[in-house]
């Protein structure tokens, strides 16, 4: 075969290359969004298995989530800044939120400003104020949202 001698057009094959480019395109886009809009999915579990550990009044377990550390009774002493007993005072019964009987989580961002974690917004007890929590992305621990 020489130049002369191209193949024959195939309107067909021209017609499935066409569509196979445009699902592969729409593909990436729609990955690109579901990655954008779910960037935050894992921090946003953390704090639901929080509040879900305070509605059922574990405390306990609640404290090993905030902390990130499943075993933190073993080393109490590395906790010192933020005891078991101040979280009890905090996300007890007679803590600001009161008994936890229902949660939303509503979202979460990072700050503007950049940094380690993100914010997570949550409606607690169908309450106009929201609570904020800060996640720390390295090892999802839990603190109070300085925003």
């Amino acid at each position: 075969m020489t130049l002369f001698e191209a193949p024959e057009y195939d309107p067909a094959r021209e017609r499935r290359r066409k569509l196979l480019i445009a699902i592969a395109v729409l593909a990436v886009v729609l990955a690109t969004l579901v990655a954008y809009l779910y960037r935050n999915w894992r921090e946003e579990r953390v704090v639901q298995k929080f509040f879900t550990a305070l509605q059922a009044r574990d405390y306990e377990n609640a404290y090993a989530i905030w902390m990130a550390d499943p075993e933190w009774k073993q080393h109490t002493e590395r906790y010192r800044t933020y005891p078991f007993e101040d979280f009890y005072r905090d996300w007890g019964p007679g803590g600001e939120w009161g008994l936890i009987r229902s949660f939303h989580v509503d979202g979460s961002a990072s700050p503007p400003q950049g940094g380690s974690g993100i914010v997570v917004e949550v409606t607690v007890n169908e309450r106009h104020q929201k609570a904020r929590l800060w996640v720390e992305k390295k090892d999802r621990s839990l603190t109070f949202s300085p925003f």
